[in-house]
């Protein structure tokens, strides 16, 4: 009889240990600390392995930012309920966004934290994440200015600013809500609602704020 083969764990599996273990180490104690020692104890593997993998500290740390911009992103397209008015679009894809970065505190570390302060092409990755999240705001804002008009007159550079402000202040709201224990993610998005949908109803029911005259 022929020698008994061991099951071995697929790789698809044991690579998706050790980006778990990457984006806990990683965002927890940073990228220049973090160690490939740590982060292959971590996931149960030898370093060795780890490299054979992901071939190096920058290319895992890369492949933690993509997992975890693209798990942030689905997250808030799948939360969201197409056909509703813009402002509950709105209200879900934020409720959504809060609630992914609460239960993945890490994750988010990596995104606005580690990603964008270790250079090129780590901030690359992130801003593309960011973009596609500020399109899909933009399309809120732009559906709910033709709600409010049939001819809106607003612009679209303003659209894209109020979508960029928006996500904006969602990111440095997500930031406060995880370092304030009892802050829930409905909070949070019921904040960032009364803080910003307010203003946006009276824009588009023409009601703008407009700054004071320069002196002559």
């Amino acid at each position: 009889m022929g020698a008994v083969k061991t099951k071995r764990m697929p790789r698809a599996v044991r690579e998706q240990q050790m980006l778990d273990a990457a984006v806990r180490i990683f965002g927890q104690r940073g990228y220049m600390a973090a160690s490939m020692d740590e982060i292959a104890e971590l996931a149960g593997v030898s370093k060795p392995l780890v490299y054979l993998y992901l071939n190096s500290k920058e290319d895992l740390f890369t492949a933690c930012i993509r997992r975890e911009a693209a798990a942030l992103t689905e997250a808030v397209r799948a939360g969201v309920r197409p056909g509703l008015p813009a402002d509950r679009q709105l209200w879900d894809g934020l409720r959504a966004f809060f609630a992914h970065t609460a239960e993945h505190p890490d994750g988010w570390s990596v995104l606005h934290l580690q990603a964008r302060t270790h250079g090129e092409p780590f901030a690359a990755e992130v801003t593309a994440m960011r973009a596609e999240i500020v399109a899909f705001v933009t399309r809120l804002v732009a559906v709910a200015a033709r709600e409010a008009h049939r001819d809106p007159d607003l612009p679209e550079h303003e659209v894209a600013g109020l979508a960029e402000a928006l996500v904006g202040a969602a990111e440095s709201l997500a930031a406060w809500a995880n370092a304030t224990p009892g802050t829930t993610a409905r909070q949070a998005a019921a904040t960032l609602m009364n803080f910003a949908w307010a203003g946006l109803g009276n824009l588009m029911r023409g009601q703008v704020w407009a700054p004071p005259a320069e002196p002559a």
